[in-house]
């Protein structure tokens, strides 16, 4: 990466921190997260593992835009993220950020169909195109025949490829996935597995958080986070 933030091609990096930290003032100061450098590039599948308070919630908070750096520069697709005012934070949150939880968070009695489309809404997306949209997401993920089902007619893998497709709605620069199989079988966990190898052969740029040291094999590269300092093998 260049000197001003840009890729050898010319192009902007997903995700650039510059020395990017946070510790809490106290008293006494706590670091939760230590500076350090990370770069994502288009298309990458990043995954991120460490024990319990080792800085993984800190890390994913700071990329999610859900909590500033008290240290250094984050820079997503481009845009300097520190000056942001909080509605230009939560726009670029919404338009640039899928996020994926371990808990689906599905509206219980709305429809798959409905659940990506009322993100669509809260995204700003006309309404003649909603519709369109949610089902070419809900096929994306494999539940074509699915849509008019509630969640609660749907097995725990069904119902996180339906969150991935409310995230994929938007057409996220990221996919931010935290713990996206922690509430699965190994099966359904298998399935979901499978679904974001084949977003990332298609070019979808993946952050996955696990505790699980399989699932953390599938990235390219793994940072790992133990008393907030983050080890990450050079990009290949």
């Amino acid at each position: 990466m260049s000197d001003h933030g840009t890729l050898r091609d010319g192009s902007a990096p997903v995700i650039a921190f510059h020395q990017v930290g946070l510790t809490y003032p106290g008293p006494p100061p706590l670091t939760a997260l230590h500076p350090f450098d990370l770069t994502i590039s288009p298309g990458e599948y990043l995954t991120v593992t460490g024990p319990s308070g080792s800085g993984k919630s800190t890390f994913l908070n700071i990329v999610g835009l859900l909590q500033a750096p008290t240290t250094g520069r984050y820079l997503m697709d481009g845009v300097d993220t520190g000056p942001l005012s909080d509605s230009r934070r939560t726009a670029l949150r919404g338009g640039r950020i899928g996020f994926v939880f371990q808990a689906f968070h599905l509206l219980p009695h709305r429809t798959a169909m409905d659940n990506v489309t009322l993100a669509l809404l809260h995204a700003g997306v006309p309404r003649r195109r909603r519709a369109a949209i949610a089902r070419e997401v809900i096929a994306r993920v494999g539940l074509a025949d699915r849509g008019d089902a509630l969640p609660t007619r749907l097995s725990g893998g069904e119902r996180q490829r339906v969150a991935i497709a409310r995230a994929l709605a938007v057409h996220p620069s990221l996919l931010l996935c935290d713990e996206p199989t922690g509430n699965l079988d190994s099966g359904n966990a298998r399935q979901v597995l499978a679904l974001l190898d084949d977003l990332h052969r298609d070019g979808q740029t993946l952050l996955v958080v696990t505790h699980d040291p399989e699932v953390a094999a599938r990235g390219e590269r793994t940072l790992t986070l133990r008393d907030g300092v983050a080890v990450l093998p050079e990009a290949a």
